[in-house]
């Protein structure tokens, strides 16, 4: 045997071990394409439901969201409705209550003084056998 046919019979050996690799290098690889296939269905298997579901409960948000705004617009309605009324009611009853109030003031004034100067003067008091002199008397009444 030559040089050259050791050196064929090693690129030959070498070259069986390089197919061989890759051959066990494309089933791995086969296998693993395989598997990846399987899960891509499993998850849009899954996927597909849930996307459905999470479709009607957006819809659903969406339908309650309105049914919020309908209210609230409904509340704010209410709310410039009673700040009318109350501004209607104060405005309407608040002056004559008013003038009301300040009659009956000044007739209990009135009627006060009439019985002020009618009545009687009072009669001296005496504190421990003194007798209280009536300017002072006055002065811590008014």
């Amino acid at each position: 045997m030559t040089g050259g046919e050791v050196a064929g019979i090693l690129v030959a050996v070498f070259w069986a071990i390089l197919v061989s690799f890759l051959a066990v290098v494309l089933v791995r690889l086969a296998q693993t394409l395989k598997a990846t296939t399987k899960l891509v269905a499993d998850v849009t298997e899954q996927a597909v439901p849930l996307l459905s579901d999470a479709s009607a409960t957006v819809r659903s948000a969406q339908t309650q969201l309105d049914r919020v705004d309908a209210i609230a617009s409904d509340v704010q309605e209410v709310t410039s409705n009673a700040s009318a009324l109350s501004t209607t009611v104060a405005s309407t009853f608040g002056g004559p209550l008013v003038k009301v109030a300040a009659f009956g003031y000044g007739v209990r004034k009135a009627l006060g003084r009439g019985r002020d100067e009618a009545a009687p003067a009072p009669a001296r008091r005496t504190v421990v056998g003194r007798t209280v002199p009536s300017a002072r008397r006055r002065k811590q009444k008014g």
